[in-house]
């Protein structure tokens, strides 16, 4: 049961280690990304290459962008690219399928080029330029927009890091050589091109497979980014050495906070954000005050990255596998016959009975904290459920919004579920409504939920609602005890 690259190429799993690389699972993406900070961060001379070698391609747009010459077909050859699927990182809940870099984002980052880049590759506040700037001011380009463009930009190396580690560690007939587009940027034709390297061939997808350095991952958010520069700005003007320009944007955002807020009352967060954003764009030199900060803090942004890259493996690697031992060692999970709808509850069943007996409650806990995202929740799911004889979350979205996952044989035998927390705020409503829907829209004629919980407060919630409901007891409402104040300590338990 290969669940991860080192297991499918029959490589150690300390030779990936130390090769730097992170140990991707192959049957769905993990939650990391890459944050160009952290290659201009660095002190290796290749990375550094990388950041100069982003910039030179964003300076290249920013001068056709200037100089009148895009197009819909140049916008489409030079700023629009597929998500790079083959690394398996980044959020996609089944598999390893994602969105790319569409109309969206070309349009935001054409238009930016203009002004807010407007001095880019000759700032006076910071020590460089930062791709980053460009999910700064505007909405709708997030960290997986940044991280997708960096990807691409930096798609050769990766191909070559990638080739250099199977030629040396995986079995011929495991590789394959490849053509890949967009590899590499050409300057004099002003064309993307493509190379050919030898990967390692993953043939269930007919499919090669991409591995990426540690140590230019994070997870959560981009070191330099929106949510912080907003939720923090009032401590940027502080930077600013002019003090009558310092004084100017403290009164333009009380001016900006105050004025459509009731008096007597205290402006909200949201006014808060909605005034930061304003003062941003009339003082624009502010965003780089704010990357300046970053600049100056990045050892932290190493630190924390490092740690995430960490608990990330710690919670989709070594825990799942552990999980997964004591689910095949322990009970029949991986065994399991009959129609879908048998197949789900009895693996629940198998699973529910794990985590609250046998020590598997461990997977969703970390430092002696929960998980908080129903997202990480259904990964682990994923990874866990691999196996089964059905397909596992195939095209789960029929229409009207995406189900956790369909468990499928054929057109006629499917059984939906959803895998949520306790404390999701949204528990009452969708146990009233989602599912039946979901249900109509996949012609699958059973829908089961699962709903975990990490407190005796978390449980009580649920019994509530479930009573309200008229489902306490249902047998398609499945509730799995992940405490971990009720667990023996010491023991396997």
């Amino acid at each position: 049961m290969a669940t991860y690259f080192n297991e499918y190429f029959d490589v150690p799993r300390d030779v990936v280690d130390d090769y730097g690389a992170f140990n991707v699972s192959i049957i769905n993406d993990l939650p990391l990304f890459i944050d160009p900070f952290l290659l201009f961060q660095s002190a290796k001379p290749e990375y550094q290459a990388l950041h100069a070698d982003i910039l030179s391609y964003i300076t290249f747009l920013r001068e056709q962008v200037i100089a009148g010459r895009i197009n819909k077909d140049l916008i489409a050859a030079w700023f629009f690219f597929s998500e790079v699927r083959q690394n398996w990182l980044g959020f996609s809940l089944v598999g390893n399928g994602g969105s790319g870099l569409g109309l969206g984002f070309a349009r935001s980052l054409s238009a930016n080029l203009a002004d807010l880049f407007a001095n880019f590759g000759q700032e006076q506040i910071t020590k460089s330029s930062h791709v980053e700037k460009v999910c700064l001011v505007q909405g709708g380009v997030g960290r997986d927009n940044i991280s997708d463009f960096t990807t691409n930009l930096i798609k050769h190396f990766l191909c070559e890091y990638t080739q250099t580690f199977a030629r040396a560690h995986i079995a011929p007939e495991k590789r394959k050589t490849v053509w890949v587009d967009k590899a590499i940027f050409n300057y004099k034709t002003q064309s993307w091109q493509r190379r050919s390297y030898e990967l390692p061939w993953l043939s269930r997808d007919d499919d090669f497979v991409l591995l990426t350095p540690k140590d230019i991952l994070t997870r959560e958010d981009n070191w330099i980014n929106r949510t912080d520069m907003i939720r923090d700005f009032e401590s940027i003007p502080t930077a600013i050495p002019d003090n009558e320009l310092r004084g100017q944007v403290f009164a333009y955002f009380q001016t900006e906070l105050l004025r459509d807020v009731d008096e007597g009352k205290e402006p909200t967060q949201s006014d808060r954000d909605e005034a930061a954003v304003k003062t941003l764009i009339k003082f624009p030199d502010l965003v780089d005050y704010y990357i300046r900060s970053k600049e100056q803090d990045g050892d932290k942004a190493v630190d924390i990255s490092s740690e995430r890259v960490i608990e990330t493996r710690l919670m989709f690697e070594e825990q799942v596998r552990q999980l997964q031992r004591e689910l095949a060692n322990l009970t029949s999970f991986y065994n399991v016959e009959g129609s879908t709808y048998e197949e789900t509850h009895r693996r629940l069943a198998y699973l529910k009975d794990v985590i609250e007996n046998k020590g598997g409650h461990r997977i969703f806990w970390h430092d002696g904290r929960a998980i908080k995202r129903e997202s990480d929740l259904h990964v682990l799911t994923r990874l866990v459920w691999f196996g089964s004889p059905s397909d596992v979350g195939a095209e789960a979205n029929d229409g009207r919004g995406p189900v956790d996952y369909k468990i499928s044989r054929g057109a006629f035998d499917k059984t939906l579920i959803e895998m949520k927390l306790a404390k999701n705020s949204s528990l009452k409503r969708n146990l009233e409504n989602q599912l039946p829907i979901y249900q109509s829209a996949s012609d699958a004629r059973q829908g089961i939920k699962a709903i975990i919980y990490f407190s005796i407060e978390e449980k009580i919630r649920v019994d509530a609602i479930l009573e309200e409901l008229e489902l306490t007891g249902h047998k398609d409402v499945v509730l799995i005890d992940a405490r971990m104040d009720n667990k023996p300590s010491g023991s396997k338990a």
